[in-house]
């Protein structure tokens, strides 16, 4: 099929559609491939990303060919390579946040013997970027790090909203979605209104305390990560299993959770991703962490 074209700016704007197309395109494989561990068919991958398999075959050859993607000898799945995990520590370690925080949350996973993690702020979202595993046996929660958190549900989600006005944290919720029982715990807010109770009595504490909220058989807890009067940066974050850490654990652990907080507020200002980690939401007033 040939194309013509009557002037230069018919050309231009053809030429930036059709590259804003692919870059999506391979943005959805890198990410669809990132959530399936054990690797996608073609196939299956075109259907799932709704294009041409001839398409899909083309972008993931390229893929391949830098070194991104590699496909299983025997089944023919496409799975990652750990060249954008390496990418991220890369970044990662540029930023100063490990160095920062690493040793503080080794502090709080060893008093509490529990999993425990920062999140930082990046842009509408919150991702996980460092933990500290404290548990030495018995059942270990140890998810992947980088994975985004559900802002409804997740006690780090909570302990960011829970600095903003209602209207902006709904706002954020209503664009991400409710996280639902069937996706997460049993206890996911089913509605914005549930939402809004679980927000107000995060704010009365200053910190969140969600019970099988995120994961079934999970109880956790967070604080927000943000100097008095100023935009929280991140969220710290205590989780284990329900049968371990009770509400009532939880409860006794809540004013080490915070002097950990304001331990990483205080030490914020030597890593340039935390100091200019937070988002442009309005603050609530009553948030003092």
């Amino acid at each position: 099929m040939k194309f013509i074209f009557h002037d230069k700016v018919t050309f231009h704007i053809h030429f930036q559609s059709n590259m804003s197309g692919v870059l999506e395109r391979t943005l959805g494989i890198l990410e669809l491939l990132s959530e399936q561990g054990q690797g996608v068919e073609l196939a299956v991958l075109a259907e799932r990303l709704n294009m041409p398999k001839s398409a899909a075959h083309r972008l993931l050859a390229d893929l391949v060919r830098y070194g991104y993607v590699r496909q299983s000898r025997d089944l023919g799945e496409y799975v990652l390579t750990t060249k954008l995990v390496s990418l991220g520590l890369s970044f990662l370690s540029k930023t100063g946040v490990i160095d920062i925080a690493q040793p503080l949350l080794d502090r709080i996973a060893e008093q509490t013997g529990e999993l425990v993690r920062l999140s930082v702020v990046d842009g509408d979202r919150l991702t996980w970027v460092a933990r500290a595993q404290g548990a030495r046996q018995g059942l270990r929660y140890d998810p992947d790090m980088g994975s985004i958190a559900r802002l409804s549900c997740s006690s780090s989600g909570l302990a960011w909203l829970s600095t903003m006005k209602d209207d902006d944290a709904l706002a954020l919720v209503s664009q991400q979605g409710l996280g639902l029982p069937k996706d997460f715990g049993p206890n996911a807010p089913k509605s914005l209104t549930a939402f809004l109770k679980a927000l107000q009595e995060t704010r009365k504490k200053g910190f969140s305390l969600t019970e099988e909220t995120y994961t079934p058989g999970l109880n956790a807890m967070a604080a927000p990560v943000g100097l008095v009067g100023q935009l929280p940066m991140g969220t710290i974050s205590v989780a284990g299993p329900s049968a371990r850490l009770t509400r009532e654990r939880m409860l006794a652990i809540a004013p080490d959770l915070l002097s950990c907080a304001a331990k990483l507020a205080a030490a914020s200002g030597a890593s340039p991703m935390l100091a200019s980690g937070a988002s442009k939401v309005r603050l609530q007033p009553i948030y003092a962490a």
